[in-house]
């Protein structure tokens, strides 16, 4: 990574730390009001010392990670939870870094392995994984479409394209540029146009989502007036983000299945608040919220069009709108770009952003650790938006490695303070790989010689049930968790959960039926589906539930569908 320059040093920047490169962020603080020259050079110091000190600047940055959560937490090295066992974090990693849980032979050889360094191996040997591309496509399928029903561009087409942009390791920034700037004319580029063409372009659906994912503002309910509840959240904020095409639109038409993105020459953007008496109107030019509007160039009349408009053509334009909607969101300058990336990265790892929710990143929902968001964000603009290396620091440090149980005794702490892991339900996806990869009925993980592809198509027909079961309703973000009865009663007596018990040649439960010995019984059970050996009062359950059975097959079956319906294995911990 090439050292940054330093940027001149302000007046009010404390003197005597001439020689080290100042915390952007402190420059994006406002010059007028509460942050006097006092309070920012406070601020600058502090931070300097907290985090960019020469002992702590050439250290990595999930030992940074770890010095920014212990500080947020007074006595923290005693009161947060200890590192989790190999089990746990084996059982973790390749959850959030794959989405389905270990084979049986990746776990003993993981357990059995001494090395000091064998969790950067792991953590390194998930990444490289073409199982990584697939779980990032579908994590960020899910967040960008909500589960959408396919409208104009193919599912196979869009996942295709995340997966190798994922394994290509494209730029975050570069990934959010060419899904809001393609207009589906291309077919090489048109599988990037769904984010827009799947939602038909609509502005109020437009602008809320790209808000709420890319900038952590959601400005639903600043349409018609100034957020009622959030204050920093202004009416003219959701109109300016639409300005970017208000004046698109989908050629030749809305009903048409193969339909591109339009563009007229001039429109205004305008609106009113419906608690203005006089109905004033308002008009506005595109801009980020918090930054400059961008101005049109004055053209002259008549020249407004490359192409004009004509029956059964599609006009474009010679200014366009739309054409900086994707350089204005993730230009270096739009600072909540970068803030809302790291944090959605962190939550996909920790289970909680650092601003919580992540959608409502504002003054009076403040960052629980904000240099640490900070430095999140800048460092991810360092290294020109590299998901894989930000989830690989993330993974590295010991604030994702700890246990999700407190030491005894000791009281519960607000999750928002990073000391214990959350327990995180397992997405439909993960949830559906996981109970394959257990009962060997479909396993998961890559056998020598297979692609990626291959295998997601193998078992794409099994995971259609978890995602009807277990996923939100079509175009609703997935958020929290709920259990319903139709999932119980689809773990407890559908007929696919069954299937993928039932014995056949070297699955999980044709080995338990083959293996006389009842403990060992219990920790081959244990190892495939909870990543761990069983315990001593474990292998007496076991063995009491064996005792007398004079059909061991359907027993342990009972056993292995119980294990699946439990929350240890229904959460990733």
């Amino acid at each position: 990574m090439k050292t940054p320059r330093p940027r001149p040093r302000p007046a009010w920047f404390p003197a005597c730390l001439h020689r080290h490169r100042r915390p952007a962020f402190v420059d994006d603080l406002p010059t007028v009001g509460p942050w006097s020259d006092f309070m920012r050079s406070s601020l600058a110091l502090l931070v300097l010392i907290v985090a960019g000190s020469p002992a702590l600047a050439v250290e990595p940055l999930h030992a940074r990670i770890d010095t920014l959560i212990a500080a947020g937490l007074k006595d923290f090295d005693k009161v947060a939870a200890p590192l989790a066992s190999d089990s746990e974090f084996l059982r973790r990693a390749t959850l959030d870094l794959t989405g389905r849980i270990p084979s049986t032979s990746e776990a003993r050889a993981f357990l059995d392995d001494k090395a000091a360094d064998k969790r950067t191996k792991v953590i390194d040997r998930l990444l490289a994984s073409p199982e990584y591309a697939r779980r990032m496509q579908e994590y960020w399928d899910v967040v960008l479409m909500d589960r959408r029903r396919d409208v104009r561009v193919p599912r196979a087409a869009w996942e295709d394209y995340l997966r190798t942009s994922f394994a290509e390791n494209k730029p975050f920034d570069q990934l959010v540029r060419e899904m809001l700037s393609a207009d589906g004319s291309d077919p090489k580029t048109r599988p990037a146009s769904k984010f827009l063409l799947d939602r038909t372009l609509d502005p109020t659906m437009v602008t809320r989502d790209i808000s709420r994912l890319f900038l952590g503002m959601n400005l639903q309910c600043a349409q018609c007036h100034d957020h009622p509840l959030v204050e920093a959240y202004k009416q003219e904020h959701f109109y300016g983000i639409q300005a970017f095409f208000t004046r698109a639109f989908l050629f030749p038409d809305n009903t048409v299945a193969t339909a591109v993105i339009a563009e007229k020459g001039e429109g205004d953007t305008t609106f009113t608040s419906v608690f203005d008496k006089s109905k004033a109107i308002k008009n506005t030019a595109p801009r980020m919220p918090g930054l400059k509007p961008l101005s049109d160039p004055k053209l002259e009349k008549g020249k407004e069009y490359k192409v004009p408009p004509a029956k059964g053509v599609k006009p474009i334009p010679n200014h366009s709108r739309f054409a900086q909607l994707a350089a204005a969101i993730t230009d270096k300058d739009n600072v909540a770009f970068r803030r809302t990336a790291a944090n959605r990265l962190w939550a996909m790892m920790l289970g909680r952003g650092i601003v919580h929710p992540m959608e409502f990143d504002h003054p009076e929902n403040p960052p629980s650790h904000p240099a640490l968001l900070n430095l999140l964000g800048e460092e991810l603009v360092a290294h020109k938006f590299d998901v894989k290396w930000l989830v690989r620091e993330i993974a590295l440090s010991k604030t994702y490695q700890r246990s999700s149980e407190l030491s005894p005794g000791l009281e519960a702490i607000s999750p928002s303070k990073f000391a214990v892991a959350q327990l995180k339900p397992l997405s439909p996806e993960q949830f559906g790989y996981a109970i394959m990869q257990a009962t060997d009925a479909e396993p998961v993980a890559l056998a020598k010689g297979q692609t990626e592809v291959a295998m997601q198509a193998r078992l794409a027909g099994n995971l259609v049930p978890f995602r009807s079961m277990f996923g939100t309703r079509p175009g609703e973000p997935e958020d929290g968790y709920a259990a319903t009865l139709d999932q119980t009663l689809f773990l407890k007596h559908g007929n696919l959960i069954r299937t993928l018990i039932a014995q056949r040649a070297g699955n999980l439960l044709d080995r338990a039926t083959k293996i006389a010995d009842n403990a060992a019984i219990a920790d081959e059970l244990f190892l495939s589906v909870y990543t761990r050996p069983a315990s001593a009062e474990e292998k007496i359950d076991v063995a009491d539930a064996l005792k007398g059975q004079s059909n061991r097959p359907a027993a342990l079956a009972e056993i292995i569908w119980a294990m699946l319906a439990s929350a240890e294995f229904r959460f990733n911990h």
